[in-house]
């Protein structure tokens, strides 16, 4: 029972949030009563030596589902220990609040890898490959990763090139190839790029390390954000551009330092062309349920003041031909 219970555990662990593992808990507890169950009616033995017969001929070596099934086993247990430790690791790595954000993913990106390296040299032997055979497959690997996996190597290596340089951190503001978004998650292939509207795209890493990021929360992430106004010739240009500057008063998004500002921009020929700017405290909300609520008060503002928004429009003159 207690070795159940501990096998659950860590595949919980490792498979955290996983909906599998919750319907494949009664199979692997009924798998592992009826091994214990043969194991003390004495069947088991046999089981184990009837499988040992049934081989494959394979060379000088002897290869029975026994021996399969035994290496199959000792190769899960062991990435399932190692993969547990990495994952372990990680939430601890990702508590602290002594490092850097991009250096606690570093380390636990590495920590997990190094752990899978040494859990696979230790289940190849208990599988009875010799260790030689990854100097072939090293080879093998590098061939194709000089072809065909050039380009998830590049991804793979960028990304630990944009943690290690801090250059894009969880929770940074940026634009990518026209998409605005926060970066969620950051893994070693790809980061995740959340838009205001709930989207997520997932952006290759060497793409961020080949092409122009504008990263808006890179010193500090408030943006500046202006608002375009136009207002009829005749207007008191003074009153309006301190009543603009009111309309910002109450929006908690607003900084008050540096303040808001209201700016005559242009003569235009319908009208005078002001700018209502100021700084956003976090772009990451978005900005059209602020921009809205600001011309919802210059709005009534206006219309309580009697100021007129101008619109095109041309005179026509008539001139009489008649002499």
């Amino acid at each position: 029972m207690a070795n159940i219970r501990i096998l659950v555990y860590v595949i919980r662990r490792v498979f955290d949030g996983a909906s599998w593992v919750m319907r494949w808990e009664k199979y692997i507890a009924g798998i592992i009563w009826f091994v214990y169950a043969l194991h003390v009616l004495g069947i088991l033995p046999e089981v184990a030596e009837m499988l040992d017969s049934i081989s494959l001929p394979l060379g000088k070596a002897h290869i029975s589902v026994l021996t399969i099934g035994q290496g199959l086993l000792s190769v899960a247990a062991t990435l399932l220990i190692a993969m547990w430790m990495g994952r372990e690791l990680e939430r601890r790595l990702m508590s602290s609040q002594m490092m850097d954000m991009n250096v606690r993913v570093v380390l636990s990106k590495i920590s997990s890898v190094l752990l899978l390296i040494i859990a696979i040299v230790i289940a190849l032997p208990l599988v009875g490959i010799d260790l030689t055979v990854l100097s072939v497959f090293g080879g093998a690997v590098g061939v194709g990763l000089g072809f065909g996996l050039q380009k998830i190597a590049s991804n793979y290596l960028s990304g630990f090139i944009i943690l290690l340089d801090r250059s894009i951190k969880i929770g940074d503001l940026v634009q990518i190839d026209n998409r605005l978004g926060t970066i969620s998650s950051i893994t070693a292939r790809y980061v995740v790029l959340k838009s205001a509207d709930g989207t997520e795209a997932l952006v290759p890493n060497d793409t961020l390390i080949t092409s122009t990021v504008v990263n808006q929360s890179y010193n500090d992430k408030s943006v500046w954000v202006s608002l375009p106004i136009q207002v009829a010739y005749g207007t008191d240009l003074d009153f309006v551009l301190e009543l603009l500057r009111s309309t910002t008063e109450g929006e908690e998004r607003i900084l008050k330092d540096p303040a808001p500002n209201a700016l005559v921009s242009a003569f235009a020929d319908s009208g005078i062309n002001l700018l209502l700017g100021f700084w956003l405290a976090d772009p990451e909300n978005g900005q059209l349920s602020l921009r809205s609520s600001l011309n919802l008060k210059i709005w009534r503002a206006f219309q309580e003041h009697n100021i007129e928004i101008p619109y095109p429009r041309r005179e026509v003159t008539l001139l009489n031909s008649a002499t």
